[in-house]
């Protein structure tokens, strides 16, 4: 079956509902820690630093940059952090996964290798 243009809308707006709830749990989580509120701002961008692979080339830029915003490693890194309780670790994981949500929330999906703009949400700038 053949998705409608309003279905394929209708799915895209759910994806952005379901990317909103898991940014706002990351805040949650954040909360749930002994850390100052301006450490989840100052933060946030810090996982953008892994498009540096992409003045190398787009395979290696994209490979970077999807071990980075993945939501699995993300949750990993924070269960490290809080089984052996390293609270750093914690907080690594939750920006993590918050930075991923927010990138997926304004379209910005995982990387193909062919380039930065080629999404497995898509291409950047369609809508």
């Amino acid at each position: 079956m053949v998705e409608t243009p309003q279905q394929e809308k209708i799915m895209k707006s759910l994806i952005k509902v379901e990317e909103l709830a898991m940014f706002l749990f990351a805040g949650f989580l954040f909360l749930n820690t002994d850390f100052a509120w301006w450490w989840f701002p100052a933060l946030l961008l810090l996982p953008d630093l892994s498009m540096v692979g992409y003045a190398i080339d787009n395979r290696i830029g994209a490979y970077l940059y999807n071990i980075i915003h993945h939501k699995g490693v993300a949750l990993l890194v924070y269960v490290i952090g809080f089984t052996i309780e390293v609270l750093t670790m914690e907080l690594a994981g939750i920006i993590l996964f918050a930075h991923s949500s927010m990138d997926r929330l304004f379209g910005f999906g995982l990387k193909h290798a062919d380039s930065f703009q080629h999404t497995h949400l898509g291409q950047i700038g369609e809508e």
